[in-house]
């Protein structure tokens, strides 16, 4: 885990901040909320939190939910910070839209199965009862239901826009996505990016792809800065890893969903 005190102080600060709206819990999952917090890095990861609310969700708990977001803006991290908003009455509905704050936006958005199940199996606890106490369990089946539906109907699909390919997020998102998408319909298991990472070449991912992740993602000690590189060698190489990536995205995963179709 890479975390300082500008982390706690961003939970502690919006924890204040979310007094005045009575939330009955608030939870972290994602990076923040695995086992002992092993794959958060503090800068690259998102802070992903869910609050339950009393509800309902009026136009008076929108524009308040949106005040509090703007009073957060001074904050280091603040746009890593994701938030869903649940209430008791919506929260078994996965499909449902619900709240949410991201990207320094309000719209809404479901809580997917897998955070769900994340939430259940290592969610933190940030404030109020547990997510078990709260929020239904999400069963192996409807896991599998929704990860196949992610990869075949969203990551197909976005493989076939080649202008994505050359960001690093979604070189990122898409190769762990996959690689843990892959796992979870073998043996019903959530695992973390980095374990995804360590995955990846025996799924027959390209290795310069992996290890470009790894050296971006999780800098070990001692590793060395990225050379200073012309306009035209960074781009050279972000065409070629959108090739690469690209390549072996669309086959694997027309493979997992035929598999587990």
């Amino acid at each position: 885990m890479t975390r300082s005190d500008a982390t706690d102080r961003l939970l502690d600060r919006f924890l204040t901040e979310l007094r005045g709206l009575d939330p009955l819990a608030v939870w972290a999952h994602g990076s923040l909320g695995s086992v002992g917090g092993a794959d958060y890095q503090e800068g690259r990861s998102d802070l992903d939190l869910i609050v339950l609310l009393d509800g309902p969700i009026t136009a008076s708990t929108v524009w308040r939910v949106a005040r509090l977001h703007a009073r957060l803006r001074g904050e280091p991290l603040v746009a890593k910070l994701h938030c869903s908003y649940l209430t008791p009455g919506t929260a078994a509905d996965s499909e449902r839209r619900h709240l949410t704050w991201a990207h320094e936006r309000l719209f809404r958005r479901p809580v997917t199965p897998v955070t769900r199940r994340e939430l259940h199996a290592f969610g933190l606890v940030l404030s109020g009862e547990r997510p078990d106490t709260l929020l239904p369990p999400v069963t192996d089946g409807e896991l599998a239901a929704f990860v196949v539906r992610d990869q075949r109907d969203f990551w197909r699909r976005e493989v076939d826009r080649v202008g994505n390919w050359t960001q690093d997020a979604w070189v990122d998102v898409g190769m762990t996505t996959h690689a843990r998408a892959a796992v979870t319909l073998k043996d019903g298991r959530l695992i973390t990016k980095r374990e995804a990472l360590d995955l990846m070449p025996g799924l027959g991912a390209p290795v310069e792809v992996v290890e470009d992740i790894r050296r971006r993602r999780y800098p070990g000690p001692g590793t060395p800065l990225r050379e200073i590189r012309e306009t035209r060698e960074v781009q050279e190489w972000s065409a070629r890893r959108g090739r690469l990536t690209r390549d072996y995205l669309g086959p694997a995963i027309d493979r997992l969903v035929a598999a587990y179709t």
